[in-house]
């Protein structure tokens, strides 16, 4: 079972490539990586980083993997950093998902009720065109009503159906209500679901990543989706309480680590895959 994780990679402050590649390949399957940007550290906080678009690098990587005739099971994307890259991500699952392969699109462009700086109304319109072709997408709350074209962060039934519109298998995260947060899906029979944590007050960078990379790992080996969507959630929301506790500087990432042996060991409950 191959994965192909299409992200940037942030060298500090683990989030996309640096979070997906362990995490993936920890729970048991192949992730190959096509890097999309290269950061001296990821944006969130830090001042001075350095970017390096890969654009222009992709079709060269794309070539040559033809001629090893490379494919698939799974291909999963994250930072896009152009509606260029987005066109690339639909090109790459005609010419590389394996046939009854799945896509799945974390359509990373925003938070906190505000596209990332250089994201545009036609950046969005373009990658709601890219998560039609996906078999999931994992957007959070800002990047579910930039989709659905609602208010943040009224987030309805309707909402919901509207992205359903989109891609008949909407996972999203970062719904805060009351005391808890929540991940919220159709389930197959379209019924909304929600898997409900406790809230932890304070931005952790990362989290996204680490719960998509927890969730395409599930997959591909086998496990079901809501039970794939509820061990990730336990697995982001376990780390989330441990960095709160252990990690003075919250730029730097979920301590994920010391929470992966638990993740796995409840994966092997429930892969069809062995």
């Amino acid at each position: 079972m191959r994965v192909l994780a299409i992200n940037d990679i942030s060298c500090i402050g683990k989030c996309s490539l640096s979070v997906s590649l362990p995490i993936i390949s920890a729970c048991g399957v192949t992730c190959d990586v096509l890097p999309t940007a290269l950061l001296s550290t990821h944006t969130g906080g830090f001042e001075g980083y350095t970017f390096c678009e890969l654009t222009g690098e992709i079709p060269k990587i794309l070539v040559h993997w033809k001629t090893l005739g490379e494919k698939f099971e799974f291909i999963y994307s994250g930072y896009l950093g152009s509606v260029e890259q987005i066109a690339l991500v639909s090109q790459i699952k005609k010419d590389f998902l394996k046939d009854n392969g799945k896509l799945i699109v974390d359509p990373v462009m925003g938070d906190d009720g505000t596209l990332y700086a250089g994201f545009t109304q036609t950046f969005v319109e373009k990658m709601r065109e890219l998560c039609c072709e996906a078999d999931y997408i994992l957007p959070n709350l800002t990047e579910a009503c930039a989709l659905a074209g609602v208010p943040y962060p009224h987030f309805s039934r309707e909402a919901f159906e509207k992205l359903a519109e989109i891609c008949p298998h909407p996972i999203v995260t970062g719904i805060h209500e009351g005391n808890g947060e929540l991940v919220s899906f159709l389930n197959g029979n379209g019924e909304l679901k929600n898997y409900s944590s406790e809230h932890v007050e304070g931005f952790f960078c990362g989290a996204g990543d680490v719960f998509a990379s927890a969730f395409v790992g599930a997959l591909a080996r086998g496990v079901e989706e809501t039970q794939a969507i509820t061990l990730a959630a336990e697995f982001v929301g376990a780390a989330v309480a441990r960095s709160a506790k252990e990690v003075p500087d919250k730029r730097y990432g979920l301590s994920f680590e010391k929470e992966l042996f638990s993740f796995l060991q409840k994966l092997e409950k429930h892969a069809a895959f062995h």
